[in-house]
């Protein structure tokens, strides 16, 4: 064994076991990391909007530069600050309503785009009964059809219709479990990685 005599290495080895010690019991060492990690990540969280928000994108064109355009968003943020003052707090709608119909505006076209338009471009898949990416387009292009068929409650699940949305649960399920098992292999991922940590930056066991 070659324990490191690195205190960075040892914080970060201590918190790691603080972290997992919430497997046993909730207790005062994972309280402790995870304040820490909240405080850390709110403080970063600051300076990061102050210097790569604030101040380059607002307070210096605005202050420095003459670019009095700027002032509209200064008091519209400014107006977000008055729902902690009960008196005032319904001046913050205004800001509130102007940033979800602007938001709105811009994200519609993207999701549309990302979600609607990317999905069914992805379906439009070449298919043929010569080849095995042929089979696999059409297999691709029924489930999705079936799963769609799923969703649709303007007739009743009878017949025909009821048969396709049954085959639509199974790949709604199966899509599913891919992507739980996906998100399972990342956590487990993220715990070999640690475990790697301990054994090999803190304790020197594996090398």
């Amino acid at each position: 064994m070659h324990i490191s005599t690195t205190p960075g290495v040892w914080i970060a080895a201590f918190l790691t076991l603080f972290v997992y010690s919430f497997l046993y019991k909730d207790n005062p060492f994972y309280k402790f990391a995870e304040h820490l990690v909240i405080g850390l990540a709110g403080g970063y969280y600051i300076v990061t909007v102050w210097f790569q928000i604030l101040r380059p994108k607002l307070i210096t064109p605005l202050f420095q530069q003459g670019n009095l355009v700027l002032i509209f968003p200064l008091i519209l943020g400014l107006f977000m600050w008055a729902r902690y003052i009960p008196k005032y707090s319904w001046i913050s709608r205004w800001a509130i309503a102007f940033y979800l119909g602007v938001g709105a505006g811009l994200s519609i076209p993207r999701s549309m785009q990302a979600l609607i338009i990317r999905q069914i471009q992805a379906t439009m898949l070449p298919v043929g009964f010569h080849s095995y990416q042929g089979w696999m387009n059409l297999f691709i292009i029924f489930g999705v059809l079936t799963s769609l068929v799923y969703f649709y409650f303007s007739a009743e699940h009878k017949g025909l219709l009821g048969i396709s949305a049954k085959i639509g649960i199974w790949f709604i399920m199966i899509g599913f479990g891919a992507t739980f098992g996906y998100t399972v292999m990342a956590r487990i991922s993220l715990l070999i990685g640690r475990i790697q940590f301990l054994m090999t930056d803190w304790l020197g066991i594996l090398h």
